[in-house]
């Protein structure tokens, strides 16, 4: 096997994990992104790692490009075709609304109303045509959409979750009038019914799909100009990876891919260290992602919001994200307050200290005046020499004056309202599921989140935090880790008996050789394909469904006699004789890659190494605090607070009463006395 390389783009570093055998760390390092093209910065990493083109099998890589995209509103000018009368289905929505008082709040669509157009066709629930599609009056609409100048075209016809045959002619003729556009159609992307939510998602999957093909191009061209002509891949939000030439047609599929990278590199480590219920938490330089894994097997969302009004209805590792980094900006609010994000200085023009121009203090700001972070040598700039101490000393005192605090006051108060922010959506995200975080371990990374996970764990309750070996680029090293998957689901909404077995296992196997076709397109090296199904299903009348592992061969009763032992282990109880109904049909085709597996050492009783130095630190007052590094911690090697480990990629803080012990597999496990 020749060498792996996981690249995270996140919005203030581009991460770099780099490993010869795909587990352990032969290089890790940071570089400032590069928003205006993230594919620069990929590269940058790459060749500041120093590495052999030549030498590399395989780059794999998550990004914020789409998020981003959706966020900051830089998608394609994008029109939406509909059936007669749903024009306004974008907004029309649910009976949501932004704030939980009042009905006022501000909209904002991908596609404005001036883009949406009607045209005359219509199905019913079954696929059956009732009205044909208008094909002329199609035409005519080609040529105004030609006028509008729009890079793509979304087609969501009501009912083709049942039969997609008015959108595959819809956009047969639309490309022939312009073969230059992109034609997303709603089945397409999701073979699902809820009609707002599928034409939500197909509407994401067009507003990206243009800027993702140009970002898949341009990557290409760099990492062949770089000497690199072999297979890429890019991580998707679902946990999965696949191939960079496949990225355009699944530009909705990594609106979260570097997240989802961390999360399966966390379950990873944290299994192998004998942890299976864990709450993971990224603390990067722009926001602190949040999720929840049980048995290994990370928390699944089937709709994400990622605005007001814009779901996506596709299948995405649940990681809940709010603006808590190392580069959230601290500022005083209308009220007088003290606030910590959302705002963050990002990667131009970063903290104060990073002198790149940056004059609001944040995080990192805060950190490195309680001495918490070194001041030379600092992670991720090659252009400093070390970190301007005064400039982030000033702009924290300037802030502590408007406060009437001084400067440490201020500095700890930064740090107490970020860490109380995080620790809120930690016990949201676990309690809102029925779980009791004390139950769970936290699996702290990114690049400021060992600085942090102390007072998280204290603050929340959690018994031990486990800092992997490499934290500050875990999610790189989760892209090198992800298998190769393709998620597919199609709407019955039938009664299995109606339904039939014989219909059943048709479509179970339709979906399974979609799913192993997209994997043979791939060229994905993979050493074998494991395929799973699963019904969504209801009592007759219900709204909401459950969701039944299946097999490709059961019978009817088979499957209604699942669906109602997973309803008693859900409810307690299930409700007799009332009539099942199966609402959707899904697969998940998933190719295993190749995976090496660390070798445990077996921890020994040893006495902690000395200290590589001894600097303060402000811990409610200034403490002479022994500093370690990383490299000399070996297992069975324990740590009293307070004490600051320090790494290539990051700093860990082990505060006042807590201990810190190295484990076989090179976490560090933090506990408080």
């Amino acid at each position: 096997m020749g060498g792996l390389v996981g690249i995270d783009v996140g919005g203030t570093f581009t991460d770099l994990f780099y490993s010869e055998d795909g587990l352990t760390a032969h290089a890790v390092l940071k570089v400032p992104s590069t928003p205006d093209d993230p594919s620069r910065g990929l590269v940058d990493a790459l060749c500041a790692a120093d590495i052999d083109p030549d030498g590399l099998d395989l780059i794999i890589h998550g990004t914020t490009i789409a998020t981003n995209a959706v966020i900051e509103r830089r998608g394609a000018r994008c029109a939406l075709v509909t059936t007669k009368g749903f024009r306004d289905v974008l907004e029309l929505g649910r009976r949501d609304r932004p704030h939980i008082y009042g009905l006022t709040g501000v909209q904002n669509p991908l596609i404005s109303r001036d883009l949406r157009f009607e045209v005359g066709e219509r199905l019913d629930h079954r696929g059956r045509i009732v009205h044909p599609l208008d094909e002329e009056g199609l035409r005519a609409l080609g040529l105004v959409l030609q006028d509008a100048k729009v890079e793509a075209v979304v087609i969501s016809f009501l009912h083709s979750y049942a039969n997609p045959a008015h959108e595959l002619r819809a956009a047969a003729l639309l490309q022939a009038i312009n073969p230059a556009w992109e034609i997303v159609t709603s089945s397409g992307v999701i073979r699902e019914y809820y009609e707002f939510e599928r034409t939500s998602t197909a509407v994401v999957q067009g507003y990206l799909q243009p800027l993702i093909a140009r970002y898949a191009r341009n990557l290409t061209q760099r990492l062949s100009g770089w000497g690199f002509d072999r297979q890429a891949l890019i991580m998707q939000s679902n946990g999965g990876v696949v191939p960079v030439k496949q990225l355009a047609e699944r530009a909705a599929y990594i609106v979260r891919s570097g997240p989802a990278a961390g999360v399966i590199a966390a379950a990873r480590v944290a299994a192998e260290a004998g942890f299976h219920r864990i709450i993971t938490g990224d603390m990067g330089g722009t926001s602190f992602d949040v999720a929840v894994v049980v048995d290994g097997e990370p928390e699944i969302a089937e709709t994400t919001n990622l605005d007001f009004r814009i779901p996506l209805r596709l299948p995405m590792i649940d990681v809940h994200t709010i603006g808590a980094g190392g580069g959230s900006i601290a500022a005083i609010d209308r009220g007088g307050m003290l606030q910590v994000g959302p705002r963050s200085a990002g990667a131009v023009p970063g903290p104060v200290c990073y002198g790149h121009g940056g004059i609001e203090p944040t995080v990192t700001d805060a950190n490195v005046v309680l001495g918490r972070i070194k001041p030379d040598d600092p992670i991720g700039l090659k252009d400093r020499k070390s970190l301007d101490i005064d400039a982030a000393r000033a702009a924290v005192a300037g802030l502590g004056r408007a406060l009437g605090l001084g400067l440490e006051q201020t500095a700890e108060a930064i740090l107490t309202i970020v860490n109380q922010t995080m620790a809120g959506r930690t016990r949201l995200l676990s309690i809102e599921r029925g779980y009791d975080p004390r139950d769970f371990a936290l699996v702290i990374f990114g690049g400021a989140g060992p600085l942090h996970g102390a007072a998280l764990i204290r603050e929340v309750g959690i018994g031990t935090m486990l800092v992997p070996p490499s934290p500050g680029v875990l999610c790189a090293m989760g892209c090198v880790i992800a298998d190769v998957r393709y998620d597919l689901s199609r709407t019955i909404e039938q009664r299995p008996e109606a339904l039939g077995e014989s219909a059943i296992a048709d479509i179970l196997a339709d979906q399974r050789r979609e799913g192993e076709a997209r994997l043979a397109a791939s060229e994905a090296k993979v050493r074998e394909i494991v395929v799973s199904h699963a019904a969504d299903m209801s009592y007759l009348g219900q709204i909401h469904p459950l969701r039944v592992p299946i097999e490709s061969g059961w019978g009817c009763a088979q499957i209604v006699a699942a669906f109602q032992a997973a309803y008693r282990s859900e409810y307690g109880n299930d409700l007799g004789d009332i009539p099942t109904v199966i609402v959707s049909l899904r697969t998940v085709v998933q190719g295993v890659r190749d995976h090496a597996h660390r070798v445990r050492e077996i921890p020994r009783p040893r006495a902690a190494p000395p200290p590589f130095s001894v600097r303060p630190v402000y811990f409610g007052g200034w403490c002479d605090t022994p500093i370690f590094r990383r490299e000399s911690l070996l297992p069975g090697m324990v740590l009293a607070g307070p004490a600051i480990v320090e790494q290539s990629d990051t700093t860990t803080v082990i505060e006042p009463g807590m201990r810190a012990r190295a484990d076989g597999y090179g976490n560090l496990l933090v506990e408080v006395e």
